[in-house]
């Protein structure tokens, strides 16, 4: 089955039941008022020209209904990030995919500053190539809402039918990578890549349509899209939405208020929610997932102590749909990412030599299984570099212990060489963030040094006593990895998904 028919039968299973209680908008939508929801712009969507579509929208129940009416439709949703420039992102995704039409919204685009009038780039996609969901709920005729309704009364099989469009190997979204370190990649995941995360991911997490989930994660970003989308229709759950992560304090509020029992984020929102909640505001909470970047262990002690729930940390990439590895109540080591899905191969190879690396020795990572992405849309040489016999290679560092648990070491591009030796800038950023307050981030970069070719610099979001953190790093870093300057930021840049923009850091501070 293809991803939206795994709707279409919980639709017609949980009919009466919510689907989403969109706290953005203030509206709960149904399975069944989903259903119809999706049918009706699906009728709207299918007469445009061209495979695929771009999406531009909030988390909440529009953007939800957005793709899967794009899948309906025999479209593939392009997933645009609006977080690092709407403008921009939306050209470079129609230069990409070769698209003309973008699913949005009048009071979005004003909302992220981001009109057409007020964003030459957007101009490139001319008004009447956009959908705004406005515009379309406001045109629906009573013949197409009776249609609709009709189509929904439909025995299921009656409706997959009709909604069927395409075959599991087909692509089902068109995703970018963050581009935090360099410009995005376009990749393309099946439906068969989705679904082959979700079974291993459900699985191992033991959902249930019993459980509800909190969706704060744009959809733009695998993370959300298939851990807080399609993971819970697929179950039948329900999702609890709203659009702003950053708004730590109306979102604790929404937990404590709709009382889901899953939520997953990234390490810097629980280290905001940790600031803007109340003991007992996560008591709902069964399972907390963090992923998308390392975890210090300072936000995972306080947020057990505070409420009781141990952070569960994961690991994932756009390319394997996303999970590749995660810890769970029952396996839990701390630290680590947990073990890998069980329909998932994970090497760890020498960088130099390509031989496998032993227990406990680290190495780049290397992928392989059914969530694996086939290539990069359109660009068969990056394609040629990252895949190799099946093999996905992470670009990331890392090894597995004698227990079988993955451990995270950072990006093989976050390493760096100082006088022969190399030098992990994350291993320095988890021994730095130690030594500050708990409500202070940190990044290291490095940056060109006329003495030993390159220096570390440290970005921190707090003052510091420079001479006495130093004295405190020596003890855990040697002398090569410590930060030769400090620099504050009041906030550091980030991309959507709550990571760290490095690129953006290395800009701001080479440019001071």
């Amino acid at each position: 089955m293809l991803l939206h028919e795994h709707f279409v039968r919980n639709a017609k299973r949980f009919h009466a039941k919510p689907a989403f209680i969109d706290r953005g908008a203030g509206k709960r939508f149904t399975y069944r008022k989903t259903l119809l929801s999706s049918l009706l712009l699906a009728a709207k969507i299918r007469p445009i020209k061209g495979k695929y579509i771009g999406i531009m929208l909030p988390t909440g129940a529009g953007c939800a209904f957005s793709i899967l009416a794009s899948l309906m439709a025999g479209k593939t949703p392009v997933m645009i990030n609006y977080s690092t420039g709407a403008a921009e992102n939306a050209s470079y995704a129609k230069k990409k995919c070769g698209f003309e039409t973008i699913i949005t919204s009048r009071a979005f685009l004003e909302k992220i500053g981001c009109s057409p009038s007020a964003c030459p780039p957007l101009a490139l996609l001319p008004l009447d190539k956009m959908l705004f969901l406005e515009d379309l709920i406001k045109g629906v005729t009573l013949w197409e809402k009776l249609r609709a309704f009709l189509v929904a009364k439909l025995p299921l099989n009656a409706i997959l039918k009709r909604a069927r469009a395409g075959t599991e190997d087909e692509h089902a979204v068109i995703l970018f990578t963050s581009g935090s370190e360099k410009e995005p990649k376009c990749v393309p995941l099946t439906h068969e890549n989705i679904l082959a995360n979700i079974e291993a991911f459900g699985k191992v997490i033991n959902f249930s349509e019993k459980d509800a989930i909190l969706a704060t994660l744009p959809y733009f970003h695998v993370f959300g899209l298939t851990a807080t989308l399609w993971t819970p229709l697929y179950f039948g759950m329900t999702i609890v939405t709203y659009p702003n992560p950053l708004d730590y304090k109306t979102v604790c509020s929404v937990v404590r208020e709709e009382k889901p029992t899953v939520i997953v984020g990234t390490p810097s929102f629980y280290r905001g929610y940790l600031k803007k909640s109340e003991p007992g505001d996560f008591k709902s909470v069964r399972i907390a997932v963090s992923g998308a970047d390392k975890c210090p262990d300072s936000v995972r002690g306080e947020f057990l102590e505070k409420h009781g729930i141990t952070l569960l940390e994961g690991y994932g990439a756009t390319e394997t749909s996303p999970v590749i590895s995660v810890n769970t109540p029952e396996r839990n080591k701390p630290g680590s990412v947990g073990k890998v899905l069980p329909n998932i191969q994970v090497k760890v190879q020498d960088c130099e030599t390509g031989l496998l690396c032993e227990t406990g020795r680290p190495g780049k990572v290397l992928v392989k299984g059914p969530s694996v992405m086939k290539g990069y849309l359109e660009d068969p040489l990056q394609t040629e570099t990252c895949l190799k016999g099946g093999w996905y290679d992470t670009g990331d560092m890392g090894w597995v212990d004698e227990d079988g648990f993955l451990w995270h070491a950072g990006r093989l591009k976050r390493f760096t060489k100082i006088g022969g030796e190399m030098i992990s800038l994350l291993k320095v950023e988890s021994v730095l963030e130690e030594f500050l307050p708990t409500e202070s981030s940190c990044c290291v970069i490095e940056v060109p040094d006329s003495v030993k070719e390159v220096k570390l610099i440290a970005v921190v979001t707090s003052r510091v006593n420079e001479k006495a953190l130093l004295k405190q790093l020596s003890a855990h870093l040697p002398n090569l990895a410590l930060p030769k300057e400090f620099v504050y930021m009041e906030e550091l840049p980030r991309m959507g998904s709550g990571k760290v923009d490095f690129r953006r850091v290395g800009e701001m501070v080479r440019g001071k």
